[in-house]
């Protein structure tokens, strides 16, 4: 119920669709000659896409969640790697036949580097499917399982954890199938926008990691210049509101200690 619930809240919260609604209402309120209204819900989506789509507001709300983790001197030793889902296409996947990456890609190719780097470690892929209404049995980790193995990552080294459906799940799914040892060193492995909620849901599952953050889009310099197209900007917004939303969400269900965790 929780992740139903999550689900349709995010997707009502999600700022591109938000003013996309609004301006629909909008004209919509012209049409029924309801002109005052209109032009007020216009107005309003018109001042939200400038916001969101061309003002920095996405990048600082986007940099704050990555430069909380920063990467840190690389252990001389794992003992394993997890990743967590989220870059795999699993519909289209599915439906062409070919293993499809999403913005979400250098999570896969990390892994694939940290193998070579620690050939002893275990590799844990988490992630089953993340999309409210699936109807697909083929799962994340399934799609990055094969193509890391196709990378050269041998297969027996791979383990899958295929349940769970949002980052908390991961930690609580990961920890059950990795039952790392006290002493062990794990990598964690994610969007270095997602690392603060992964490390808050992994600390509650009581699995210790240290933080090995990818896949950055935000840069000191974006906070002083305007966005290069309005989908970029919206784009960061929708990021950050997942994100945000998600933090403050877990915190509130009890599910996490932090509303932000510190290193």
């Amino acid at each position: 119920m929780f992740f139903i619930v999550s689900k349709l809240v995010e997707t009502v919260l999600l700022p591109s669709n938000d003013i996309g609604l609004l301006a629909a209402l909008g004209i919509l309120a012209l049409i029924v000659r309801r002109r005052r209204i209109g032009l007020a819900l216009l107005t309003t989506s018109a001042v939200l896409l400038i916001m969101a789509g061309w003002t920095p507001l996405g990048s600082a709300l986007v940099m704050t969640l990555e430069d909380r983790f920063p990467p840190t001197d690389m252990p001389a030793s794992v003992a394993g790697i997890v990743m967590l889902g989220g870059a795999v296409n699993t519909h289209i996947t599915e439906d062409r036949g070919s293993i499809t990456l999403n913005d979400n890609a250098e999570r896969v190719v990390a892994v694939a580097t940290l193998s070579r780097r620690y050939p002893g470690a275990r590799i844990l892929l988490s992630g089953g499917s993340g999309h409210l209404l699936s109807g697909h049995a083929f799962t994340e980790s399934e799609g990055a399982r094969r193509l890391l193995v196709e990378l050269g990552v041998p297969q027996e080294r791979i383990e899958l954890e295929e349940r769970s459906r949002t980052t908390f799940e991961n930690a609580m799914e990961s920890v059950a199938v990795a039952k790392p040892k006290p002493g062990e060193i794990w990598l964690l492995v994610t969007s270095a926008y997602n690392m603060p909620r992964a490390v808050a849901s992994f600390r509650a599952a009581n699995f210790p990691i240290v933080a090995y953050p990818v896949d950055y889009r935000t840069r000191q310099g974006d906070l002083h210049r305007p966005m290069n197209s309005v989908a970029d900007g919206l784009v960061l917004m929708d990021i950050a509101a997942h994100e945000w939303l998600g933090l403050a969400t877990y915190r509130l269900a009890g599910k996490t200690a932090d509303v932000l965790p510190s290193p």
